[in-house]
């Protein structure tokens, strides 16, 4: 016989093994990527709000994060990412935009500092992607696109008349809850019953209510603070936890 029983139960031996090694290794690596990532979505909320001082000190927390990242997995990242081009591409990616960053912020170009730092978000967003891993900081970024989305149909002359205003705003509306659903779902315990991550959540869902009112009397004035709210709590997700 090709495969003998033993074998076939040394072979499961091996895998049963395996499993544990390769979750744990993952397991090292998020964490990893984390600190990295907490320290660029505070830097990148500071610039947002203008304090470049304080922006200064998280970049500089960043780049040490970032560096011992690639000193923790030199030559060694988790076998999920061998068959990817990001782990190669994202090592010069990122220490690009940081260097970029850093010139800008110096230079008083804060947005441009923050684009830059926006588009580290996204190389880990997309790293993780080209490997099939997802984690709370990336359903966090889908949802601020969903929220992006949303944004659109916050203006002063809004159209009701057209046919696809209202279809719209309730679309774009029913995706975002649906975004925010399946990140509420997937945050582990500690973040999940987190008052600060359930108080954003909590506020989303109660802001989001407003939405089917607003559609239904055409309250231009009525959307826009409700979308006003979303934003400013959408915002707080990703910087707290995105």
């Amino acid at each position: 016989m090709p495969f003998s029983l033993a074998r076939i139960a040394v072979l499961g031996l091996v895998l049963c093994a395996a499993a544990p090694a390769l979750a744990d290794e993952l397991a090292d690596f998020n964490a990893a990527a984390e600190r990295v990532e907490s320290h660029n979505r505070v830097a990148i909320g500071y610039l947002r709000t203008g304090n470049a001082d304080l922006a200064s000190i998280e970049l500089d927390r960043l780049r040490q994060a970032w560096t011992q990242m690639n000193n923790q997995f030199a030559g060694k990242w988790p076998t999920v990412f061998k068959d990817t081009a990001y782990s190669v591409k994202i090592r010069t990616d990122v220490a690009t935009r940081l260097v970029t960053a850093d010139l800008l912020l110096n230079s008083g170009r804060l947005d441009g500092a923050r684009q830059s730092l926006a588009a580290v978000r996204k190389d880990f967003y997309d790293w993780r992607k080209s490997a099939g891993i997802v984690v709370l900081a990336d359903c966090i970024y889908d949802a601020n696109a969903a929220m992006d989305a949303l944004m659109v149909y916050n203006v002063p002359d809004l159209d009701w008349s057209k046919p696809d205003t209202a279809s719209g705003v309730s679309a774009k509306a029913e995706a975002y809850s649906k975004v925010l659903d399946r990140c509420d779902s997937m945050a582990g315990a500690d973040v999940h019953d987190n008052p600060e991550f359930r108080r954003l959540v909590d506020g989303v869902r109660a802001s989001m209510k407003f939405i089917p009112q607003a559609v239904a009397e055409h309250d231009t004035n009525l959307l826009h603070r409700v979308l006003i709210e979303l934003r400013s709590f959408d915002n707080l997700l990703a910087f707290r936890f995105g």
